[in-house]
């Protein structure tokens, strides 16, 4: 085994297959679990919970600055296209849906309104460099960016609906083709005035798009290569000029986009969900390993819900078996879900090595915010 190594260390040496002291960790869980992970441990806020469960990223954030987003007299709050989302109640948990979508049944450019198309403006990125500067003086891995920025179809179907975007995709509809546009260049623009501000010190920037379901692709290749891929190719050259590696947020079953993705330009494959025996991290690993990086694989669907401990720490001895030396990140294939035992996600990182056997007293003093709100930023 190598060496103690710093968080960023341990990432970028997983990056080029040149060994570790343990498999880096990246953790996702929605504000329901993260908060039992803190009362468990006694915890304050976010940043002491990753912290114990040895989170080897950080993410820098510019500071919103325009007009306030309003909130309606049903609870719903305004995104910055002028869609509204209001949480819905389940069993064990709360998640924002969009209530209200400015844009469905626009057919023709004429009709298309276009007073509420955000930009990089909204932003102060003033902080930046002083955020980037601390986070890597603490040994981090620095990131920007979300699994919502781009996010094509995700994201323009919360302002205009699913079933209309997968039509406009076949169609090539000129409605969808400016709010595609409209959201490239808000995103692309607020990155790279984050990594210019930044100075090279951002490690990863993240982006996202749900190419595929539960069995396979959401859209054909044809569809990707005419819509999608000349933006991400501009994106990810863009992030590269800035000495960043480009990290996607991907759903579901998407191995048949990843030639493609690594061709222009992916080098992180975020949140492999292991939903169909070809997304299986094995076969993933088999077939690309050599050429892209994974995160997540860590199934929330089984092994982390219905599992027993046993079956999830063989699946992290699997994963640690299949990359010794580096290629993977390790963590859950999505936000772990409530009703996710305790200890089950506690043995995926004890056995991972990153959890913090006993806490010293100084990670109890440690300051942050929980993220239990309606983060615009992250979602939308």
């Amino acid at each position: 085994m190598s060496p103690k190594m710093s968080s960023r260390e341990r990432v970028l040496n997983a990056c080029g297959r040149k060994g570790y002291d343990r498999i880096p960790i990246k953790h996702e869980g929605t504000p329901e679990i993260n908060q039992i992970i803190k009362d468990h441990f006694g915890l304050k806020n976010d940043e002491q919970m990753l912290i114990v469960l040895g989170d080897d990223f950080r993410y820098v954030e510019p500071e919103y600055k325009g007009p306030e987003l309003k909130t309606f007299p049903d609870g719903s709050i305004e995104g910055y296209f002028g869609e509204r989302y209001k949480y819905i109640q389940f069993e064990g948990g709360r998640y924002p849906e969009p209530v209200y979508q400015p844009f469905a049944g626009i057919e023709e450019l004429k009709d298309l309104d276009r007073s509420h198309f955000p930009h990089a403006d909204l932003f102060d990125y003033s902080n930046v460099l002083k955020s980037a500067k601390s986070i890597r003086n603490k040994g981090f891995a620095v990131c920007i960016g979300t699994a919502g920025d781009m996010d094509f179809i995700n994201g323009i179907s919360r302002a205009r609906g699913m079933e209309e975007v997968l039509m406009d995709l076949l169609d090539n509809n000129e409605v969808f083709q400016e709010l595609m546009d409209a959201r490239f260049n808000f995103y692309y623009k607020c990155q790279e005035r984050i990594l210019k501000e930044a100075d090279g010190l951002i490690d990863f920037a993240h982006a996202g798009e749900d190419l595929g379901n539960q069995r396979g692709p959401m859209i054909s290749m044809d569809t990707f290569d005419r819509h999608f891929a000349p933006k991400y190719e501009e994106y990810f050259e863009m992030v590269h000029s800035y000495g960043a590696r480009t990290m996607m947020h991907m759903c579901g079953t998407v191995w048949p986009f990843l030639d493609r993705l690594i061709e222009i330009g992916l080098d992180v494959y975020d949140v492999v969900q292991p939903t169909t025996p070809e997304n299986d991290i094995g076969e993933l690993a088999r077939k690309f390993g050599d050429r892209i990086l994974f995160q997540g694989s860590m199934d929330v669907q089984q092994e982390l819900a219905w599992g027993t401990v046993e079956d999830v720490k063989s699946q992290v001895q699997r994963r640690l078996k299949l990359f010794p030396k580096g290629g993977l990140i390790l963590g859950p294939s999505h936000a772990v879900q409530p009703g996710s035992p305790l200890d089950n996600i506690l043995a995926m990182y004890g056995e991972a090595g990153s959890l913090m056997k006993e806490i010293p007293e100084w990670v109890y003093s440690i300051e942050g915010q929980d993220d239990t709100g309606l983060n615009m930023s992250k979602l939308f």
